[in-house]
């Protein structure tokens, strides 16, 4: 299955068991919620996915289950964030063998790379791979910027065809369309600026708030881009105070509570993270309920 690299594509939550181990049965309602929903692909190890907490064998597993639960109804993608090009090869050749369709790719981890590293690390793993490769633009959270003229280089490897753009900087999304035009694809990968962004021209929405509420995530992109502008902005806007636990250092915490709340995950976390307590937690509680209590009722966009 070639990817198309447009639509909504969650960045989905790793489930755990109460004793720390994969809830395979929890994380598979998650998924079949997403595909009824009409997302357009599933993205595995991200931050959301607590990757950093994985072990190799648990990254291969949740591959290979999502490749089984998805049936090839959409590509299943898994994040490589390395701290060495070697693991980085060794991680995209394990996901191809294990069914995956693409990679999601941040820049070197704990290393601050130069442009120049930058561009060696993801060409070298490029060019070990068939895989399709987006590259994950984040120099807010991880310190690297992937700048267009390091995008020329990387664009002569035929497999690296999108960028996951969180820049934060909305006018990135023009200069990328001005420079490379479709050549290189463009997710948002910041949902407070999502709409923005698919109206500025972003092919596709790689969404965190859409684990908890995925029918009204695929509905602002589906209205949007049958020009139903307004009935997009009306479900945005009841969305934003939801979207905004997304960009908080506790997301991963936020998001499984909402995932709780809307039956569809649990709120066990793996450690160092704790789940939330006090009035932090009646906080993002309060949010979630608002958000539940005004939720609004969806036109039929999947017509």
């Amino acid at each position: 299955m070639a990817i198309e690299w447009k639509g909504v594509m969650p960045a989905v939550t790793t489930k755990f068991t109460a004793d720390d181990q994969l809830d395979l049965a929890a994380f598979e309602v998650n998924i079949k919620a997403q595909l009824d929903a009409g997302v357009h692909g599933i993205v595995l190890g991200g931050t959301l996915g607590e990757a950093s907490t994985l072990s190799d064998e648990e990254k291969r597993t949740l591959t290979t289950t999502t490749v089984d639960i998805v049936e090839n109804k959409v590509p299943v993608l898994i994040n490589v964030a390395e701290q060495t090009t070697k693991n980085a090869i060794l991680a995209a050749q394990k996901a191809e063998e294990d069914g995956a369709k693409g990679l999601m790719m941040l820049p070197p981890m704990r290393y601050k790379a130069d442009g120049r590293e930058t561009v060696a690390y993801f060409k070298a793993v490029a060019n070990n791979t068939s895989l399709p490769i987006m590259v994950y633009n984040n120099p807010v959270d991880y310190g690297i910027e992937v700048t267009l003229k390091m995008f020329e280089e990387l664009l002569t490897c035929d497999n690296i065809q999108a960028v996951k753009e969180s820049t934060r900087d909305i006018s990135n999304i023009t200069r990328i369309k001005n420079t490379f035009g479709d050549r290189l694809k463009i997710m948002t990968g910041v949902d407070t600026l999502a709409l923005e962004s698919l109206l500025m021209g972003a092919d596709g929405w790689i969404a965190g708030l859409v684990c908890a509420f995925p029918k009204e995530t695929v509905a602002i992109y589906e209205l949007q881009k049958a020009g139903r502008i307004q009935e997009a902005l009306a479900i945005y806007r009841w969305f934003l105070p939801l979207l905004e636990l997304d960009i908080n250092s506790k997301l991963v915490q936020n998001i499984k509570l909402a995932e709780v709340a809307t039956g569809i995950g649990t709120e066990n976390v793996r450690a160092p993270r704790l789940p939330l307590i006090g009035e932090e937690r009646e906080n993002v509680l309060k949010i979630i309920e608002d958000g539940l209590k005004n939720r609004p009722q969806l036109p039929n966009y999947k017509s």
